[in-house]
């Protein structure tokens, strides 16, 4: 009762403050304070003792509407444009951009848009697994933008103008390098390769180089080296894959083998020795890369027949399934089974010669009679069809239509170097071979002290 009369006393007292000749002018956040410490009681009683003076309702609302309003501070409304979106796809195997807009849930009018945009565009038909596919939409799924990255250095662009697209291909600047690496045959020409720093793709393109000279299931022997010099790729200083081998060495037995890389002004490129000659010669030296010969050619017991009899080829085991390489351009006059061979292809070359291929599993998807092939193509895989105990191929080599052993028989020379293009090669290797010498000798005398 104390606490009340306490409040209704100083409830009277601000009434009578705040009462002037009968109006009833009212302090709005004073009062709002007074409310909020003096509970609902103080407010019944300040009501009961301003209804004892009362003002006339026109007053107090004059009153009221004379006090300052504070102007709420003006709201801009912010329109967020929705932002483009990127997705990428990596190429399948067996993917086409029909199905990678749908797997991206793509428009097909979008993909018909830019394949009809131009004659650039149709390159998107050869995308390659593994290669990628940025695509940039805006927010109603309409395309703006496409990538197809090819390579580490070359991109095809596709962006929208319009109704149609813009199509070109960008090509990012690359950095050559030159590096040098040499190896020394234990025990593998591979292991040696691995143990001097150089990937067995760069092996595979040595025994390319030099594989109508050597034998290299046959020939290699313990002690036999190579130096190599060769490029590699960088691009913004990162190491995206190595070059082109522009010079190597092989010593294999004692007899050194060399080439450079030279391109003349036509733009034909390839390997040549110290005095211009081609290293690439009409034939390959053996048609399976890198095997074991586990039959030579000459009079041998056969292993079905039991009995000694000519074999007149050579036979490389090798596993099932590897590939096999045609030795010589030339066309195919006999693609099917043949007896004892199994399935066989046979090649006529330019001139006399001719080779089989004997044994194997399967041909060459599209391969047919009648159909022209290339040095190195593979024609054909490792099988053992026909009379045979295990996977190998069966080799013959044919002059004039008579047998001769291919390991032994001389090979037709490729084309020199033109004599106009001579005196530009041997200023060019010149320096190339120079630099082969002085990496193989400090190597040499290291491994040698």
């Amino acid at each position: 009762m104390q606490k009340i009369r306490h409040f209704r006393h100083y409830g009277q007292k601000l009434l009578n403050n705040l009462s002037v000749s009968g109006q009833m002018t009212i302090s709005i956040p004073f009062f709002a304070l007074w409310l909020g410490g003096g509970t609902i009681i103080a407010c019944l009683i300040l009501f009961s003792t301003w209804s004892k003076h009362p003002a006339p309702l026109d007053t107090v609302q004059q009153t009221v509407n004379s006090l300052p309003v504070a102007e709420a501070p003006a709201i801009k409304a912010v329109s967020k444009k929705p932002a483009d979106k990127w997705q990428q796809a990596i190429v399948e195997k067996g993917d086409s951009l029909a199905r990678i807009f749908a797997r991206l849930d793509i428009s097909p009018a979008e993909l018909h848009n830019i394949m009809q945009s131009d004659k650039a565009a149709q390159d998107l038909k050869r995308i390659q697994p593994k290669q990628e596919i940025n695509i940039r939409t805006n927010n109603n799924g309409e395309v703006l933008e496409l990538l197809h990255v090819i390579s580490p250095t070359r991109s095809f662009s596709a962006q929208r103008d319009g109704d149609t697209f813009k199509t070109q291909f960008v090509e990012r600047d690359t950095e050559i390098r030159t590096r040098h690496a040499f190896g020394s045959i234990e025990s593998s020409l591979f292991l040696a390769a691995q143990k001097s720093g150089i990937e067995d793709a760069m092996i595979m393109d040595l025994i390319g180089i030099f594989g109508w000279d050597i034998d290299f299931a046959l020939d290699i022997r313990q002690k036999d080296n190579f130096t190599v010099l060769y490029e590699e790729v960088f691009i913004e200083g990162e190491k995206i894959r190595n070059g082109n081998i522009i010079a190597a060495e092989f010593v294999n037995q004692g007899k050194k083998y060399r080439a450079v890389r030279y391109t003349d002004a036509q733009g034909h490129t390839d390997y040549y020795d110290e005095n211009g000659r081609s290293l690439r010669k009409a034939f390959l030296r053996t048609p399976v890369a890198y095997s074991r010969i586990s039959s030579h050619f000459g009079k041998r017991r056969h292993p079905i027949h039991k009995r000694f009899k000519l074999h007149k080829g050579v036979d490389y085991a090798a596993p099932y399934g590897t590939p096999v390489k045609a030795t010589g351009s030339g066309k195919i006059i006999y693609r099917g089974r043949k007896g004892g061979y199994g399935k066989t292809i046979v090649i006529r070359h330019a001139g006399k010669y001719s080779t089989l291929y004997a044994h194997m599993s399967n041909y060459k998807r599209g391969l047919r009679s009648g159909q022209r092939v290339k040095q190195g193509q593979t024609i054909g895989y490792i099988g053992s069809t026909g009379l045979a105990t295990g996977p190998h191929l069966h080799y013959e080599f044919r002059v004039n239509g008579s047998h001769r052993n291919p390991l032994r028989v001389r090979l037709p020379e490729a084309r020199p170097i033109h004599h106009k293009y001579k005196q530009d090669f041997i200023e060019k290797a010149s320096g190339l071979f120079a630099q082969l010498d002085a990496i193989s000798n400090s190597m040499i005398a290291m491994n040698n002290p």
